[in-house]
């Protein structure tokens, strides 16, 4: 079972995008189109204080019709942010997003901010585990 480091290692972009809590929800949005992201980290200096979603827009903003470039992220993110060690397995992690029904995970290290995980990184990376047996059992048979 792979690993959160391995997982980031193997996405290469350790990029972790952030916005402050005071920005408007327009911003928030157009931060995640421009870096084609479905989730941004709202953070005051180095400490996470939240995280605001695609989802949150959805059902925060759209549903309720408040304007996206009058409504604070701190009115709509997420307060209670779920994090994982690099250490933590993707099983790990898969049964805490589907427990939580969330879909992104910040990576902490001793306190630090050292990645961001979702859903798609954790599909991936099994996939890459099973395909790599696979193919070892088929040498194994064929040999």
């Amino acid at each position: 079972m792979k690993t959160v480091a391995e997982i980031l290692k193997a996405k290469g972009d350790s990029s972790v995008y952030s916005i402050a809590p005071s920005a408007s929800v327009f911003e928030a949005v157009a931060l995640m189109a421009e870096k084609n992201v479905g989730a941004l980290l709202v953070m005051d200096g180095d400490k996470i204080v939240g995280m605001v979603t695609e989802r949150d827009y959805a059902r925060k903003v759209v549903l309720l019709a408040r304007s996206s470039k009058d409504t604070a992220l701190r009115d709509v993110m997420t307060p209670a942010v779920i994090y994982v060690r690099p250490d933590q397995t993707t099983e790990d992690c898969m049964a805490l997003m589907t427990q939580s029904r969330i879909r992104h995970l910040p990576v902490m290290d001793n306190g630090k901010l050292v990645g961001l995980i979702s859903i798609g990184d954790l599909v991936k990376g099994i996939m890459s585990e099973q395909t790599f047996i696979i193919e070892q059992l088929q040498h194994y048979i064929a040999g």
